[in-house]
Order: structure tokens, then C-alpha cells, then sequence
């Protein structure tokens, strides 16, 4: 859901609280995206079963395998932001530092593969320094306006308290808080804020803000039943009825069968009409097996992310492990677009801020270059063959950024220069003279 409001309508305390009841029926559908990545599927909370019939409760973690594997392809390898100004580019890796940017980057990605969306809460700590932090969806929403390009509105932090809720209000021009009694919404305390926008940047996974394993959650469900009912047939087969047909036990002859494991039955005129066998269930093992990996499958094929258990990567090629990897990586050029347009935002609010950037550099934020390499096997072999191929056709830069071992190519260009630098000849005659 994406919450929009008239621009041209005043943000009041009335208005704060419709948006947070309309954020509050978004909830337990988060809750429930969460608990299927924290293995706390349906299955655990169905209806408890006669005591006499097992009742095994198993839970494969299909959602966090798909979100890790695709987060860890996505985003294992940190993106570099460079810029060519030096300014620019030694505020950008200051910030990176200090902020310890590609571990917020990541959790970032992996709320967004979870929930469809996350936040990220640009603020300044007590030492007037530019800080970041990720925030899921549960306590943050934003509201846009209702124009063509649906710029952010306002933001909205909140949490319940004993009356009502409290929390914090954010526009492009001040910071209010918010508090709410259960009955009345009065935003108080303003304070002014010199970001340029909004300070919240919602991340997005797709343009309908749907989870990664959203849409195949049934099928992540019905794995669980199935391999559930699998490990109560195994149980009931061990518990196995032993039936004697023609025969008549009494409790001492039914003990020592079950103690002594030993059947010997006699004083009956027709022996041959003793039945003594153990009941056998349907086996629906082969039904069973043939579904389980049908839904598997399906699994991994509906949400495009590759399945790298499958025995058949071991042993793939170069060109076949690619083949094997573009569903996967089409699904992570999409949401790279949607990556760096939130990065763009953040960086422009940060460019605003004269303690960070000279007022002259404060849009160059436009020029910030964005590098995503993807997590993969990597033969270092073929890319320094193809970087040797490009010399002199392209830049030393786009040459080296083909490189997966060079970290920061301007880094690596100063390197260079400086080894290729002819070394100073001492003098000692003139020295000594």
C-alpha cells in the first residue's frame, strides 16, 4: 500500500492519525512475512491432533535460504560509490566508514527481500555527524503527495504507549512530535532540519513492494505439511497394530508377545487359520517424494533464484553456471535500478548539509557513479585476458573496473602512477659541493 495525500492540504494531528491506523492494518501481514523467514511457519500453530496420532510440526526454512542466497548475490560484494572530485569522493568513503555503510546496506537489501520495502533514517547524533540507519517497516511509514511523480510528503516514526502512541514527524522543513492520547493527535515541539527533503528513504524490492518469497508462501507452506505428514507416517509405521486373527490373547499372553518378541500359539483344532501379521498403512512414500520435489522446484523457479544445493552446480561451466545464474541475475538488475535510486536520495540529503560538503558541491550528488558487482565465482584468469584486450580501446579506469580483485579503482590508479614514477638519483658530488 502507498499512502499519498493532497500537497496542497495542511499535515495535522488528525491527518498523522489516519495514516498510522492505515499502517496499522499493514502489520500482521509484516508479522507474518516475518515469521515464515524466522521459522515460525503456520504449520506450529495449527490444531494439536488426538494424542494417539503423531503430530510432528516441521519447518524447512525455505524463505530464509531464498533471501540470504539472493541477498548474499546481490549484495555480498559491497557497491563502491566513487566521484571524480576530490572533495566528494573523501566525504563519500568517510561516510562509508564511520557509518559502517555496506553492513547498513545489506540489512537494508534483506528488509527489502523480506517485506517489500524498507527505511533508511538519515539523522545527526550529538556530535553534529551525519548518521544512517536501517529500519524495517514495522514503526516507519511514508506518506507521498499526490502529484505525477509522487514525491515523499511526510514521514512517520511511532510506537504504542500505555494511552495511546507516541512518536516523531518528518517533513522537508522541521521534526515534530507526535502524541496521541487514543482520542486527540497533537503534533508539538518543532524543530528545524536542513536536509533539502524528507530525512527517510523508503528502499523498495519491486514497484509493487511484494516479498521476495511472497508469492510462492503457499507452496513454502505446503512443502511444510507434506514432509510434516511424511515424519507422521514414519512414526506410525514404527507403532505399527500387530493383528492375530483366529487366536484368542489373554492380557498375560499379549504381554509376553509384546516383552519377549516371540508368538506361540497353540490348542486350536486348524492351525492353518491363524493370521498373525502386522497392519500395513497405504504407502504414499513415492506420492510423497515426487511432490516434495515438484514443490521445491517450483520454489526456487517462481521466486527466480537459483537453487545452488542443486547437485548440478557443482559441476557446471563457466558459460553454464551464467545460464544457470540469469533468472536470478535479471531479478537483481531490476532491483538495482531501485537500489540506487534510494541511494541517490540519501546522498542528496547528505550534500545538503554544509558540514559535510562546500554549498558549491551540493548537487553533486548527480554525479555519484555506482558500482554493483554480483557475488559469484569469478575466474580471475578470463577477466585479466579481457582487461589486457581493452587496452588502449578504453579508459585505464573502465579497464581496471573489470577487475573483481581491484576494490577502489582510483585507489589503484594512484597506485600505479606512483610506481611508475622514475625514482630520484642521488647526487653525491653536487651534494657535496
Amino acid at each position: 500500500m502507498i499512502f499519498t495525500h493532497p500537497l496542497e492540504n495542511e499535515i495535522t494531528g488528525e491527518v498523522v492519525d489516519k495514516f498510522i491506523k492505515l499502517h496499522q492494518l499493514e502489520l500482521p501481514r509484516y508479522r507474518r512475512l516475518r515469521e515464515l523467514y524466522e521459522s515460525r511457519g503456520p504449520i506450529l500453530e495449527q490444531e494439536a491432533k488426538d494424542e494417539y496420532k503423531p503430530d510432528n510440526r516441521l519447518v524447512v526454512n525455505n524463505a530464509k535460504q531464498l533471501v540470504d542466497s539472493y541477498n548474499g548475490y546481490f549484495i555480498g560484494i559491497p557497491v563502491k560509490a566513487t566521484h571524480e572530485n576530490d572533495t566528494a569522493r573523501e566525504f563519500i568513503n568517510t561516510f562509508s566508514n564511520s557509518n559502517d555503510l555496506s553492513d547498513k546496506e545489506s540489512e537494508l537489501s534483506k528488509l527489502t527481500a523480506i517485506y517489500g520495502h524498507a527505511f533508511e533514517y538519515v539523522y545527526q547524533n550529538s556530535n553534529a555527524e551525519t548518521r544512517t540507519v536501517a529500519n524495517d517497516p514495522f514503526d516507519m511509514f511514508i506518506v507521498y503527495d499526490d502529484a505525477i511523480e509522487r514525491n515523499p510528503l511526510f514521514a512517520v516514526r511511532w510506537y504504542v504507549t500505555d494511552d495511546g502512541y507516541e512518536g516523531q514527524l518528518f517533513t522537508e522543513s522541521e521534526e515534530l512530535t507526535i502524541l496521541s492520547d487514543g482520542k486527540d493527535t497533537i503534533l508539538a515541539d518543532s524543530k528545524p532540519v536542513y536536509y533539502g527533503g524528507v530525512q527517510i528513504v523508503e528502499w523498495i524490492e519491486n514497484e509493487e513492494r511484494t516479498s521476495l518469497y511472497e508469492p510462492v508462501e503457499s507452496l513454502i507452506n505446503a512443502y511444510n505439511s507434506v514432509l510434516s505428514g511424511k515424519a507422521n507416517d514414519a512414526d506410525a509405521f514404527a507403532d505399527a497394530y500387530l493383528a492375530i486373527l483366529g487366536a484368542e490373547l489373554d492380557e498375560s499372553g499379549v504381554a509376553k508377545i509384546r516383552d519377549n518378541r516371540i508368538i506361540n500359539l497353540y490348542g486350536t483344532d486348524d492351525a492353518s487359520k491363524i493370521v498373525v501379521k502386522f497392519l500395513d498403512k497405504p504407502d504414499g512414500d513415492t506420492t510423497q517424494e515426487h511432490l516434495l520435489d515438484r514443490l521445491e522446484r517450483l520454489i526456487y523457479e517462481k521466486t527466480m533464484v537459483a537453487n545452488i544445493n542443486d547437485d548440478s552446480f557443482g559441476n557446471a561451466s563457466g558459460t553454464a553456471l551464467a545460464f544457470k545464474l540469469q533468472p536470478m541475475n535479471n531479478l537483481a538488475i531490476n532491483k538495482q535500478r531501485k537500489v540506487k535510486a534510494a541511494m541517490s536520495k540519501r546522498y542528496k540529503l547528505l550534500f545538503n548539509i554544509p558540514t559535510n560538503v562546500p554549498t558549491n558541491l551540493k548537487d553533486e550528488w548527480q554525479n555519484i557513479e555506482y558500482q554493483f558487482t554480483r557475488n559469484m565465482p569469478r575466474n580471475l584468469a578470463d577477466e585479466a585476458e579481457t582487461a589486457m584486450k581493452l587496452e588502449g580501446v578504453v579508459s585505464k579506469e573502465t579497464q581496471l573496473s573489470m577487475l573483481s580483485v581491484v576494490d577502489d579503482v582510483i585507489k589503484e590508479m594512484a597506485k600505479m602512477e606512483a610506481e611508475n614514477k622514475e625514482p630520484e638519483v642521488y647526487d653525491f658530488e653536487k651534494a657535496t659541493d
